[in-house]
């Protein structure tokens, strides 16, 4: 094949153009992300119950669409939320892999199933079901620059003129308005509706009856009489549209004639239609939109699209509206992007200088680096056709892969060079000479490379789409140098390199450069020679390596993915239960004045929103989304957001009536807010509340004394007091009241009933009545409202009703259809996310029984990933040997490869070790892809050392000491080249440098040892290994029974 090339080098030429034409056609179109698809797909099922404590909503809603969707699917688990506002939230999780629009319908026909059960009210307010993804993607928040307008004003402007078209914006998933539209409210007044003797459901029937639109047909419709001359519509009574039309209601027409309209027993004005959330920009009144992405959609094309389209409606908002992002995951996205890209032409221009310097002759390393474009042009055609996006994954893969082209590129011209000077041939006659001696080796180590990485790609979980990323690009890579290096460079060789002139290189810096290398390359082989002969020695030292680092191995911490500096994060407040809404918006401002004065120099701008949290609603919780400065402009490490995290967190300790924790985005948003653990503690004995409750606030104890584990938290809300209210039915029938009239009047005074709906400026708005403000404050309030009896006369509250103070949750969470508290926390500095893991498994052993540990978000993935880890290294590892074994047809010399794996591991741990990093899964990719490199080096020893010993008849340590002189060039250069390909990764800061120290550290560390270990090893290796067996066949003269012997041993 190669000669077929080497004589018709424009051939090559096209062939490497039009794979080029190709990837570049395919980069345009390619998306870019940060991360893949990695989260689970999610559907969100959201119902309101206005006026319902958390518990009705639990038991009356939730539970029985939890009992309709089991049979889903795919599905992987189901939590739900039921907040005391009335509000609930089932969240169903299925595995990776599941076609979220599929999901998405299994989910709405179940819930259509159960809709017959629920309570008219919450099927009326609309049931929606959403993809969900934990994470919010981009805030979109409106400022009164001048401060004329009010949080319910901006609200109002936002959800008219931007909602729809925001949410309308391709990649838009689900949204939360932090904030609502106006609506009519009716403030009723208990003492005047007792005066003209109403009571509330009088007021709704009156504006049911009166705010109508009805269709009223048409004059001369068909058909009709003959000769008729005209057709025309008929408009009937159409909805109110303004609030002077809902003031003059007519409630009653009294006896004497007099009228009693709305506005004698009540005000009447335009409010938001929830008070529940109000928000703050940098101190300024504000309102937002958080958009959650839509599943498998694209981060930064959904950002530019959003922002296109706020651009385009800017122009229609009021004087004094500013539009601001202040919480953006889009610019980590490009940012980190902008990294690898750096990082990557960093690395080509590295390893153009390290061949330039090996090589000494430009000439031969163009040949080399001309292979670069072609290939990674190339992959990304690849990537393309596979479906697969641009992302820092695929990106790490190029950074690999580029050291690994240029490998089998020298490995090709450093053989053509060598057989040239040697047997003194011209360039062409050299290169078919050469190419014949090295075509086996080098399909030997893309086998090998492809081996190691292939079986990552068949994981399941989120762990087994990382490695896919990777393990596509590196291997479509290696295949595609693999072609060039039998296609393109031989073609290359042919045409481009001339003659060396001997006297050249003995000159200026390249003869220095030689001359110490030579004497290097001297003393090597004769250490060689002294390895070989004392091959015990060197076998306990061998043995003693693979103990210590098989030691070292264990004492590397865990984690799922490295700490990213993401640009943001995010602060949430607790106060006591019970406290309001007031309260909470000081320790929110507390917060801002810190973080805006202390921080100012880090932090661009904190956005807070009073009443909502992740933790749950009502008016003792809060969130501050914090958004920092540009990576550029904090490039210390004191200036990263875990520092500030940390700061934050100390100087939240100090204040007095609140929880406040300070949190970091994990690297891959989707997967969750936090970094650190998640997990729900379950009831499956059924013992209650209560004692779910104390089973929490045990373990909560405990774990402040553990000290693996810090920043423990529920990620849910305390017990408070609440007002039961006790109507005793018999009295009340005996007083000729109906029991509807009682429980209608007491949810539209003290909560708020929805009546219908009016228009203002044009757009449907709803209607509410309530009780006003003053009349709703104390228990004793409730004295102040009447009932009227079947006779027409008003009975007071007293007459039948009484309340006590009880204890009970504003919040109730369940998982997979049990009661469940959700508890949250991190690992202590120092520990990793798997000993926090154990820690939380030991003190969970101390509850009670009945309360069993269910994993959920990241810490799910990471039990599945640790799971999966030790198949996957077995897994590699036989596959690389099978591989050899084919290729040397031959049972043993593999061994005498695989003995070096260990060598690599050993500089990986220990590089790893050295800078504190932890065991993750960019590690594993190191790892093996140190492993592949390793036994890469291997084989182009022990390739030359078995030709000559086999065909040259040299005895076996004559063979491995030549072969180990021939090689130490080639490789000592691709892995000078390769090591300083992916030096940048590990010393590189800003976006996405965690993942980054990860993979290059254990890379460069793995390199650094399997290199210059294994060239000592691996020729002593050699001939112990092929001794032990040639001993054995002459003893048994069978190979098979032979070479299974030696599997034992």
């Amino acid at each position: 094949m190669s000669t077929f090339f080497i004589n018709r080098p424009i051939f090559a030429w096209v062939v490497a153009i039009v794979i080029m034409i190709a990837g570049a056609l395919s980069i345009m179109k390619l998306p870019i992300n940060q991360y893949p698809n990695i989260a689970p797909p999610a559907i969100s099922v959201s119902v309101t119950y206005p006026g319902a404590s958390a518990e009705t909503a639990q038991n009356t809603v939730v539970q029985v669409i939890e009992q309709q969707l089991n049979g889903l699917d795919n599905l992987r688990y189901i939590e739900s939320q039921s907040n005391s506002d009335g509000s609930a939230t089932i969240i169903a999780t299925f595995d990776q892999g599941t076609n979220p629009d599929i999901a998405q319908v299994q989910v709405q026909n179940k819930v259509s199933l159960a809709e017959s059960q629920l309570p008219t009210e919450v099927v009326n307010q609309g049931i929606r079901i959403a993809k969900y993804q934990a994470n919010f993607m981009l805030l979109v928040s409106l400022i009164s620059t001048d401060g004329k307008m009010s949080n319910s004003d901006l609200s109002n402007l936002l959800v008219t003129k931007l909602e729809d078209p925001i949410v309308r914006t391709k990649g838009v998933g689900d949204f939360l308005v932090l904030g609502s539209e106006y609506a009519m409210r009716i403030w009723l007044d208990p003492a005047k509706l007792y005066k003209y003797q109403l009571i509330p459901s009088d007021v709704s029937a009156a504006i049911e009856a009166q705010n109508v639109q009805v269709s009223s047909g048409s004059l001369g419709g068909l058909p009709t009489v003959k000769d008729s001359k005209l057709s025309a519509t008929i408009i009937g009574k159409t909805r109110f549209d303004s609030i002077n039309q809902f003031k003059n209601v007519l409630l009653k027409v009294n006896a004497d004639g007099s009228q009693v309209r709305l506005s004698d027993v009540g005000n009447v004005d335009l409010g938001p239609e929830s008070y529940s959330i109000s928000s703050t920009f940098n101190g300024s009144p504000s309102t937002a939109i958080a958009l959650r992405l839509a599943s498998g959609a694209n981060v930064l094309d959904t950002d530019k699209a959003v922002k296109a389209t706020v651009a385009g409606l800017e122009d229609s908002l009021p004087a004094g509206v500013k539009v601001e992002f202040p919480y953006q995951t889009a610019p980590v996205v490009s940012a980190s992007i902008e990294e690898v890209v750096k990082t990557l032409i960093e690395a080509i221009v590295l390893v153009f200088c390290v061949m330039l310097l090996f090589l000494q002759n430009l000439r031969a390393t163009l040949v080399t680096t001309l292979v670069v474009p072609v290939v990674l042009l190339g992959t990304f055609g690849i990537l393309a056709a596979a479906g697969y996006s641009i992302n820092t994954l695929t990106m790490f893969g190029m950074v690999l892969a580029i050291g690994l082209l240029v490998d089998d590129a020298i490995v090709v011209v450093e053989n053509v060079e060598r057989v040239m000077t040697e047997d003194k041939l011209s360039p062409k006659e050299a290169t078919i000479k050469s190419m014949k001696q090295i075509q086996g080796a080098l399909f030997g180590i893309a086998l090998v490379l492809s081996a190691v990485l292939v079986p990552m790609a068949f994981f399941g979980g989120s762990t087994g789409i990382i490695y896919r990323q990777f393990s596509i690009t590196i291997v479509s890579a290696m295949a595609l140098s693999v072609l060039m290096a039998l296609i393109f460079t031989p073609a290359l060789c042919a045409t481009i390199i001339k003659h060396n002139d001997e006297e050249k290189s003995q000159k200026g810096f390249a003869g220095w450069f030689n001359r110490t290398f030579d004497k290097g390359a001297t003393r090597y082989t004769s250490a060689v020679g002294t390895v070989i002969s004392r091959r015990r020695l060197f076998m306990c030292i061998y043995l003693l390596i693979v103990i210590a680092t098989g030691f070292m191995f264990t004492r590397v911490p865990t984690t799922f993915l490295p700490d990213e500096d993401q640009g943001v994060m995010l602060v949430q407040a607790t106060l006591p239960a019970n406290a309001s809404a007031e309260r909470t918006q000081q320790v929110l401002d507390n917060v801002r004045e810190y973080l805006m004065t202390q921080e100012g120099g880090i932090v661009s701008s904190v956005f807070t929103a009073n009443g909502f949290s992740f933790a749950g609603r009502g008016q003792n919780v809060g969130i501050a989304f914090v958004q920092l400065k540009t990576w550029a402009k904090r490039p210390d490490a004191a200036q990263k957001v875990q520092a500030l995290a940390g700061r934050a967190m100390a100087h939240f300790a100090t204040i007095k009536d609140a929880r406040v924790f300070a949190f970091v985005p994990p690297a891959v948003m989707e997967l969750g807010n936090a970094t650190g653990f998640d997990f729900f503690l379950q009831d499956t004995n059924g013992k209650g509340h209560n004692a779910l409750m104390a089973a929490r606030n045990q373990f909560l104890q405990l774990a402040s004394q553990d000290k693996r584990l810090t920043a423990v938290r529920p990620n849910g809300m305390e017990d408070e007091p609440q007002y039961q209210l006790e109507i005793d039915d018999e009295r009340a029938q005996a007083l000729g009241l109906s029991l509807d009239d009682i429980n209608n009047t007491l949810s539209a005074a003290w909560g708020s009933a929805y009546v219908n709906q009016f228009m203002y400026n044009n757009r449907v708005k709803r209607v509410y009545i309530q009780g006003k403000a003053a009349s709703r404050v104390t228990p004793e309030d409730l004295n102040n409202w009447y009932f009227r009896n079947s006779s027409g006369d008003m009975v007071p509250w007293s007459a039948f009703g009484s309340g006590k103070w009880v204890y009970g949750s504003p919040r109730y969470e369940r998982f997979n259809g049990v009661s469940s508290v959700e508890l949250m926390g991190a690992p202590a500095p120092g520990y990793s996310s798997g000993d926090a893991n154990d820690a939380v498994m030991e003190i969970a052993a101390k509850l009670p029984p009945g309360y069993k540990v269910a994993w959920h978000g990241l810490s799910y993935e990471e039990k599945l990933s640790g799971s999966q880890t030790p198949a996957l290294y077995t897994l590699s590892m036989i596959v690389v040997f099978l591989c050899l074994a084919a290729l040397y047809e031959s049972w043993s010399i593999p061994f005498s490869v695989m003995l070096v794996v260990p060598l690599g591991i050993l500089g990986t741990i220990g590089a790893v070790l050295l800078r504190g990093l932890s065991n993750d899964v960019f590690f594993q990719v190191g790892l093996l892809t140190t492993v592949g490199l390793a036994a890469k080096n291997a084989i182009l020893i022990v390739e030359f050392a078995k030709e000559l010993h086999e065909n040259e008849g040299m005895s076996v340590t004559e063979a491995a000491i030549e072969a180990a002189k021939l090689r130490i060039r080639p490789i000592i250069m691709t892995s000078m080249a390769f090591i300083l390909g992916v030096f940048p990764l590990t010393i590189s800061s800003g976006a996405g440098a965690g993942s980054q120290h990860s993979i290059g550290t254990a890379v460069v560390g793995g390199m650094i040892t399997a290199t210059f270990l294994a060239i000592f090893f691996v020729p002593m290796f050699y001939v112990t290994i092929v001794n032990l067996f040639t001993r054995k066949s002459k003893k048994q003269d069978k190979a098979l029974p032979a070479s299974e012997a030696t599997h034992h041993e």
